[in-house]
């Protein structure tokens, strides 16, 4: 169930690359998971962004967390620890796939676009889908228990592609299974950790940016806010908390 809940002015209005489809049908999203990965430490909070390359025709050269499109398999990889209950009901509103597929999806994006591993050492680890096998590879199953899902938002029907993605935030300390650095891939460049106020001084899409203020709720207090979902209807754009 969700309830209705007043949002600031971030997420009111989406013109970062605006294209209208005037008398073409609106595509149908498609499922995805970003991770927004959060490092403490005495001087400062910081989180993971990376620059798409201007080649992408979905944001281009907007800062954005790690993520992307989920794959029929990602739901049937194993892992070395699940989700909690709160965390696979909440992902399960109004979506038909396995809640862990879109954790899984968004741990096997960071890997693929940064290098990071958000895992832990395995042994015998079993025959796994094509795009996992470099993780496993490496004798590593993915962990999925630190993860907590802060959002959901369906991009505009206006767009010419379209993503229904759930975001994760996860403390890197936690997940991390070590601190190697961030590596620029083709689909991110200039990855860095950014403080929150260097982050909001990016070239953000709208989303991004309120997903910021989602971080910034989840760090400041002790019970965490309700998950949003941003979404279109006939009568326009809704945002509720999902329970």
């Amino acid at each position: 169930m969700t309830s209705p809940v007043k949002f600031g002015t971030a997420f009111d209005k989406e013109n970062d690359n605006e294209i209208i489809l005037k008398g073409k049908p609106t595509p149908r999203p498609r499922d995805a998971a970003t991770l927004i990965l959060v490092k403490k430490d005495a001087l400062a909070t910081r989180v993971l962004m990376g620059k798409r390359s201007a080649g992408h025709d979905f944001m281009p050269k907007k800062y954005v967390f790690p993520g992307g499109r989920v794959d029929p398999p990602d739901g049937r990889v194993p892992a070395s620890t699940e989700l909690n209950s709160e965390q696979e009901n909440r992902l399960r509103y109004k979506s038909r796939r396995q809640p862990r597929a879109f954790a899984l999806t968004a741990i096997r994006e960071t890997f693929e676009e940064t290098g990071l591993i958000i895992g832990r050492n395995a042994t015998a680890v079993r025959q796994v889908p094509a795009g996992w096998q470099a993780l496993v590879d490496l004798n590593i199953l993915p962990s999925l228990e630190h993860l907590a899902f802060i959002g959901r938002a369906i991009t505009p029907p206006y767009r010419p592609k379209r993503f229904d993605a759930r975001f994760f935030m996860a403390d890197a300390d936690k997940v991390l299974i070590d601190d190697r650095p961030p590596m620029d891939g083709a689909e991110l460049h200039d990855l860095r950790w950014v403080t929150l106020d260097e982050a909001y001084a990016l070239d953000l899409p709208n989303v991004t940016r309120f997903m910021l203020d989602e971080v910034e709720q989840h760090l400041s207090t002790n019970v965490a806010p309700r998950p949003p979902f941003l979404r279109w209807t006939q009568k326009g754009q809704t945002k509720d908390r999902i329970d």
